[in-house]
């Protein structure tokens, strides 16, 4: 939106009335913005001044000419927060973390925000909405570096094995709104010119280990080109990389560690017992058989050693304790797997290219792994006053649509031979454990090449009958990454339709979308109707009261001749308001709304 030079047509101050408008309308939109965090991004008595762009935008900045919020349509519907906003208040909208630094070069150079790019957090992939506001993170930075809407839900972009564009970028840091900021500035040292790294002071601080945990590994030195490739696979001191050879660079790619832990909540951390040696490597193999038992599936594997670490082991470790795998006995992350498959629980190697290890199976029957009963983990409430607050106001009306998969007659005999329900529903991640715990009960991975699948009779049934043309011959071997997406695919779609204080509804196949029409009555009257919306768990009663209060005209529910459901007729011609209105109050998606206005010629 802003790669190019757009010049303002006009700016104005805005008044009293209008500041307490624009207010409002930021405070309605982003429900994790706090009071406090709004009089910092718009104090109460700074001017604030609104520029008209040629492209229809118009952007708000306070005294100052710094921008802090955007209105891509200009009517507020679609008002959004600039970097310097973020910057301010990172926690107003949620944040997609990106795998590395080096990845923030693309989003910096104008391009849009790609699946593969985004870093799976270790407690799965989050969930959203097509057409949601994000923002976009770098691993060990908490000032976010661009805003952008969701291309597709979560669900959507699971279906289609996390590939394609998640983020349509609206903002970045570096383009031309930044720019245009009088005394533009950066948040952190971790902002370069092209792109965006790790926070040194957010690192030495200890602050935010979560993001370092789940980026551990991508940490890197100001130095030569050399040190970029730790980036990639582990996680490196900057100090050490600076003052040490290049053989000392190669060899701490294997070596990962982490700062202390600094809670808000414990000010004595500095004063924990330090663990002994001993305890180090009896903590990181609890760590690593609790991630076998839990996190870690065999669709994952082979998986490189600082992923592993990172996204699994790290994870496993108790409540506030510090893991650190130099004070181990072992010193360094490929000498610790190394020894455990000495001792047959795993398999590794090394890629002599990447210079790293790599996990490549599991031994499941090895003793160790057998005996250990993993812990099962209480779940984390947030503790967040007003997004409790409103999710709690809100909860009667928001809607959640869950795509589900019903066994087909291409694939229920897998479901059969491993003694699942046939009849049941599965998300996406279920359905795609249950192929591959066939794959690992029938012993299908290609033992030269553990990223491949060789496929039995069954399994290629289940993937390829009847989608091969007559005459080509049926594949024998397919890659790991697309047995998931494949088997999934060959499934009956369901959506599991539910609404705080409903019941869920389960639909088959697509979901029909709710019709809007507007149409002329009696002369140049005009009057729009709503149907439906019963499939979206509505009550059409309350929805025609709401309506009539919202926007002060009359209201009426009429039953639909020959079908079931029913239709809103609204006087006027409001078809733009009420969609706004059911995707702002009810949660339905854009996607499933059908907007037609028959008053135009």
């Amino acid at each position: 939106m802003f790669k190019k030079a757009v010049e303002a047509k006009s700016h104005q101050r805005l008044s009293g009335a209008d500041r307490k408008k624009l207010r409002r309308t930021v405070q309605n939109r982003f429900s994790l913005l706090t009071d406090e965090l709004l009089d910092a991004i718009l104090p109460p008595k700074v001017e604030i001044t609104v520029s008209k762009f040629q492209n229809r935008v118009l952007v708000y900045s306070i005294e100052g000419g710094c921008p802090m919020f955007f209105d891509i349509d200009g009517r507020g519907n679609e008002i959004l927060p600039t970097v310097f906003a973020l910057w301010e208040a990172p926690e107003m909208l949620p944040s997609f973390m990106l795998k590395g630094g080096e990845v923030s070069r693309y989003v910096l150079g104008g391009a849009d925000l790609m699946f593969p790019g985004i870093l799976i957090p270790p407690e799965g992939f989050p969930s959203f909405s097509a057409g949601e506001i994000w923002s976009v993170k770098v691993p060990g930075n908490a000032a976010p570096i661009a805003v952008g809407f969701t291309t597709m839900s979560s669900a959507e972009g699971i279906k289609a094995g996390l590939r394609g564009k998640a983020l349509r970028i609206a903002h970045y840091y570096r383009d031309f709104l930044w720019e245009s900021a009088e005394g533009h500035y950066v948040p952190n040292a971790g902002f370069w010119e092209d792109v965006v790294m790790e926070d040194p002071a957010f690192l030495a601080s200890g602050s935010g280990e979560e993001i370092s945990d789940a980026s551990a590994g991508q940490q890197t030195s100001t130095g030569n080109e050399e040190d970029a490739s730790a980036l990639e696979t582990a996680s490196t001191s900057a100090t050490d990389a600076k003052n040490g050879t290049e053989e000392d660079i190669v060899g701490s790619m294997n070596e990962v560690n982490l700062g202390d832990d600094v809670s808000a909540n414990e000010a004595n951390t500095e004063k924990q017992n330090p663990l002994s040696t001993e305890e180090v490597d009896a903590l990181l193999d609890q760590c690593l058989l609790q991630a076998l038992h839990t996190t870690l599936k065999e669709k994952d594997l082979p998986i490189p050693g600082s992923t592993l670490w990172a996204n699994h082991v790290l994870p496993c470790r108790p409540p506030g304790i510090t893991l650190d795998i130099k004070k181990s006995s072992h010193k360094k992350l490929s000498k610790w797997l190394q020894s455990k498959a000495s001792a047959g629980m795993i398999t590794v190697k090394e890629d002599k290219h990447k210079k790293e290890i790599v996990l490549i199976s599991v031994n499941r029957r090895h003793p160790d792994y057998s005996s250990f009963k993993p812990e099962k983990k209480k779940s984390e409430i947030s503790e967040s006053s007003v997004a409790s607050s409103t999710a709690q106001a809100q909860s009667d009306k928001m809607l959640e649509i869950i795509e589900v998969y019903k066994p087909s007659i291409h694939n229920s005999a897998i479901f059969a031979s491993l003694g699942e329900d046939k009849g049941k529903l599965y998300t996406a991640s279920e359905a795609s454990d249950v192929v591959f715990k066939y794959i690992e009960k029938e012993n299908l991975v290609k033992p030269t090449n553990k990223s491949m699948v060789v496929l039995d009779p069954i399994l290629c049934d289940a993937l390829f009958k009847g989608a091969i043309k007559k005459g080509s011959a049926y594949p024998s071997e397919i890659h790991k990454k697309d047995v998931g997406s494949t088997f999934i695919g060959r499934m009956q779609p369901h959506q599991v339709v539910m609404r705080g204080g409903c019941e869920p509804v389960v639909r088959k196949g697509g979901i029909k979308p709710v019709q809007i029409m507007t149409e002329r009555r009696q002369g140049n009257k005009k009057v729009t109707k709503v149907s439906g919306i019963e499939t979206f768990l509505m009550d059409p009663d309350s929805f025609g009261s709401e309506l009539q209060k919202k926007f002060a005209c009359s209201t009426s529910v009429n039953e639909l001749p020959g079908k079931k459901g029913y239709e809103v007729l609204i006087q006027g011609g409001v078809i733009k308001d009420v969609a706004r209105y059911m995707v702002e109050h009810y949660g339905v998606p854009k996607r499933y709304i059908e907007v037609l206005d028959k008053t135009r010629k």
